[in-house]
């Protein structure tokens, strides 16, 4: 992001936009894709989100500017909504209930090794190619996943033939974004506006859905207590969680002086752990209870992000690596176990939109995360560029920001337990 922001020379408010671009339409588009992949097939959708996100990917390495790379970034998130929605249901589809948090397990381990190599990968392509063949890289990789899924031979369509809820998935698209940009913009006056609209087109596709026999999202899934909890809980566990990414590497770059590189593999420590764990905490869901699992490691989650409020520029590298194993332990507690409360609390007909509520509230959080971050950068810091001048001003929007996940995820712990008396 900073070898990005010194080319384009943008402040920090529109660098921000550049992650924030893909999650928008990411979280925008994934409920309609999920809906979509039950009527059209699971395989036709996430083929097709592949080869959107090769475009993407392509064009984005060959921005001219930053306002051309956040437009692409857009339809690269397009793209991911496709292949997100489609890929968890798949597997909880062809898998039977006693192998779920195994599954899930392995699923998640898979994500996060490919996030562990992402900052390694990315950073060392960063320091010695450039920023741009962090985009080029991804296009054989994905022509790969293309050709190997195109050789299964099953859909799942278990939906087929049924009629696809136009309205709601533009009302539901339509509220996603203007709450999500609105947030993004406080506290700018606009944003005020944003939010008041975002709730009355919410209201609308509420109305859509209670009064349509085939609703692109079936609020009444929501009567179900677990699922309602356990979504609201990784709601908040991503809210609290996915900008610490960003600030750590800010921190490590501007602060500390470190290369992209040596920021990168700093970086790795959280994913690794996690891809250590999560299958372990997966098949541990499949004997105990995944709420109970889902907690502990948001209260480790929680302990982790309290330490990261008291850096300061001398605060040795070492300790940063703490937190992040801390982290990296509590997410793979909490990632298998939670998803696995959600999937098993619904019907087989609904994985669908299950495995699209479960992207949702990813994307949702990570957008609000990302959002929060953006809001505090605007307060304390302002429309500036970071220079060394301003350098005291970040470490003042790092604490606070850390501060407020600290706090999140602590309340994020009474989600993941909570359960309705018998």
């Amino acid at each position: 992001m900073p070898v990005i922001g010194r080319e384009f020379q943008i402040d920090a408010i529109l660098q921000t936009w550049i992650p924030t671009a893909y999650l928008l339409a990411a979280a925008m588009f994934a409920v309609p894709f999920g809906r979509l992949s039950e009527i059209k097939g699971m395989k036709k959708i996430f083929v097709y989100g592949n080869i959107i996100f090769f475009i993407s990917s392509l064009l984005s390495a060959l921005s001219p500017n930053a306002i051309y790379l956040i437009i692409f970034r857009l339809l690269q998130g397009i793209g991911s909504a496709m292949m997100f929605v489609t890929g968890l249901a798949i597997l909880t589809r062809v898998y039977p209930p006693m192998e779920r948090g195994k599954v899930i397990g392995i699923n998640t381990a898979a994500v996060y090794v490919g996030l562990s190599l992402g900052p390694v990968l990315g950073g060392a392509l960063t320091h010695y190619i450039g920023w741009r063949s962090i985009f080029f890289v991804t296009l054989p990789i994905t022509l790969l996943v293309i050709f190997i899924i195109s050789r299964v031979r099953e859909d799942w369509a278990d939906a087929k033939g049924e009629r696809f809820d136009l309205g709601g998935s533009i009302s539901y698209s339509t509220f996603l974004f203007l709450l999500i940009y609105g947030f993004s913009m406080l506290p700018d006056k606009t944003a005020y506006m944003l939010l008041i609209g975002s709730i009355l087109i919410a209201s609308l596709f509420v109305w859509i859905e209670l009064n349509n026999s085939s609703p692109v999202f079936n609020l009444r899934l929501f009567k179900n207590f677990t699922f309602t909890f356990s979504n609201l809980a990784a709601l908040i566990n991503y809210s609290a969680t996915f900008g610490v990414s960003l600030l750590l590497s800010y921190y490590l770059q501007y602060i500390k002086g470190l290369t992209p590189n040596i920021t990168g593999f700093i970086l790795v420590t959280q994913p690794v752990l996690m891809a250590l764990v999560a299958p372990l905490a997966g098949r541990a869901s499949d004997k105990f209870d995944p709420q109970k699992l889902a907690g502990l490691g948001m209260a480790v989650i929680s302990a982790a992000l309290f330490t990261l409020t008291f850096i300061n520029a001398s605060t040795p590298v070492s300790m940063i690596f703490i937190s992040l194993i801390i982290l990296g332990v509590g997410f793979g507690l909490f990632s298998s176990p939670n998803t696995n409360a959600i999937m098993s609390s619904v019907e087989r007909k609904y994985f669908g939109i299950a495995s699209a509520t479960v992207s949702t509230m990813r994307l949702i959080g990570q957008s609000f995360s990302i959002g929060i971050v953006t809001l505090i950068f605007a307060v304390i810091l302002g429309r500036v560029r970071i220079i060394p001048a301003n350098y005291h001003l970040l470490l003042k929007s790092t604490h606070v920001s850390f501060s407020i996940f600290a706090i999140l995820c602590f309340i994020g712990i009474f989600a993941a337990i909570a359960r309705r008396k018998e």
